[in-house]
């Protein structure tokens, strides 16, 4: 038996732990630089305020229904979430961390489970420890626990959180209830082409044939179409090495003149190198791109990227800092005001297979000199130490206007506890 635990609007949820005042009241959650709604509660939803929503257009709606807006809290909801997948990590043999806010857990020979029970005391557990509300789906195989997981979440109050699909009836009202384009991983187009066929719901994918389904939509369509019958096909994965790693940005303002625009995209590219470290992976390739405010339709317009690949393998900042700028070298022009850019390395490999070149490789001194630098940020902070390329003596500030506290990793931030009047 699979089960899928979901976080119920967790970056809100997060939010109301340590405010519970805001219970019941509309929250939404602004993307990087407080630009567009990346997250929502019920009760904004029932607003239609949409999902991407740029704040601005909608600051109107929030003021006259008093929405409570904040700006992602990276920090808060990264550690909320560790704290829920710890305490789920001492409820199954295996678990498998999805995202932010899902895992699916894994019981096998696990005999005298009583799910719905296991499942209340999951969820009372994680709500007593953390305050965050979950909701929990069981079933045979991973994707007929997801389907389970959405219906305890339209039907809260009858299933208390927790909906276990342990039964051929069940899996078949299931599937006949699910709209087909609700199913785990079957995208829009896959969707539309389904729904020209006349299939509306899940349980009419499940009875095409498997040749079709192998033919138009993958050997991962046909996967996935045997899990929804019943047939365990999805196994939990490892949290694989990212295959590319991005760091983009808005800029507080535009900017106009080629320096800062290259000092962002150096930036950008050391914390790509960062990252590609943290995980020990080296890259062959950086993309670079950047791109005018298209919301001020009444200037000029541009946008621009451009793949450039390294002769070697490399994980240092200054190569891949040095390429990006080669790079944005070849795309930047003159007369336009710039909003964003952004760095992307790819071609993705593990550190320890570096393919060795014949005549060009990577500076063996930066590998000593990254791992102090590297050692020196993790010690006093990061961007203590920077390139030389880079602005001493500016630290991005991301524009966080609606920021809550950051209550469980910084000191200086918990919350406050007045004592009581005597």
């Amino acid at each position: 038996m699979f089960a899928l635990v979901d976080c119920n609007n967790f970056y809100a949820s997060c939010e109301r732990v340590f405010r519970p005042e805001l219970q019941y009241q509309p929250i939404v959650i602004l993307s990087n630089n407080d630009g567009c709604v990346v997250a929502r509660s019920a009760e904004a939803k029932s607003l239609g305020i949409p999902m991407g929503a740029p704040a601005f257009k909608f600051s109107s709606l929030f003021d006259r229904h008093k929405v409570q807006v904040f700006s992602s809290n990276y920090a808060l909801y990264g550690d909320m979430s560790a704290r829920v997948m710890h305490i789920l990590s001492g409820f199954a043999p295996e678990i498998e961390v999805y995202s932010i806010d899902e895992a699916f857990l894994k019981f096998e020979n696990c005999p005298t489970v009583q799910f719905e029970q296991h499942g209340q005391l999951m969820r009372e557990r994680i709500h007593k420890w953390t305050g965050i509300p979950v909701s929990i789906g069981f079933g045979p195989t991973k994707a007929l626990s997801k389907v389970a997981t959405r219906i305890c979440k339209k039907f809260m109050q009858r299933t208390q959180g927790v909906y276990v699909i342990d039964s051929e009836e069940k899996r078949q009202k299931a599937l006949k209830w699910l709209p087909v384009e609700d199913i785990w991983g079957i995208g829009r187009k896959h969707a539309a082409r389904l729904q020209r066929l006349g299939i509306k719901r899940a349980f009419g994918f499940t009875e095409l044939s498997e040749q079709w389904v192998k033919k138009n939509l993958s050997i991962v369509g046909l996967r996935l179409q045997q899990d929804l019958k019943g047939i365990p096909t999805l196994d939990l994965e490892d949290l694989p090495a990212k295959k590319s790693i991005a760091t983009t940005r808005s800029f507080a303002k535009n900017y106009t003149r080629y320096d800062q625009v290259r000092e962002r995209v150096v930036t950008f590219a050391t914390i790509c190198a960062q990252k590609l470290r943290k995980q020990n992976s080296v890259c062959s390739e950086v993309l670079i791109f950047v791109r005018s405010n298209r919301f001020q339709r009444q200037r000029p317009q541009y946008s621009k990227s451009l793949l450039m690949r390294l002769p070697f393998q490399t994980n240092s900042s200054i190569e891949i800092s040095k390429v990006a700028v080669e790079g944005l070298k070849k795309i930047y022009k003159k007369g336009y005001h710039y909003k964003k850019a952004g760095v992307i390395v790819m071609n993705i490999r593990p550190e320890k297979n570096i393919q060795k070149t014949l005549f060009t490789e990577s500076d063996p001194r930066h590998k000593p000199l990254m791992q102090v630098m590297d050692q020196i940020n993790k010690t006093w902070g990061s961007s203590k130490v920077k390139l030389g390329s880079q602005d001493p003596g500016r630290t991005w500030i991301m524009k966080q206007e609606h920021l809550s506290r950051r209550y469980t990793t910084r000191l200086d931030e918990i919350i406050d506890v007045d004592s009581p009047k005597k």
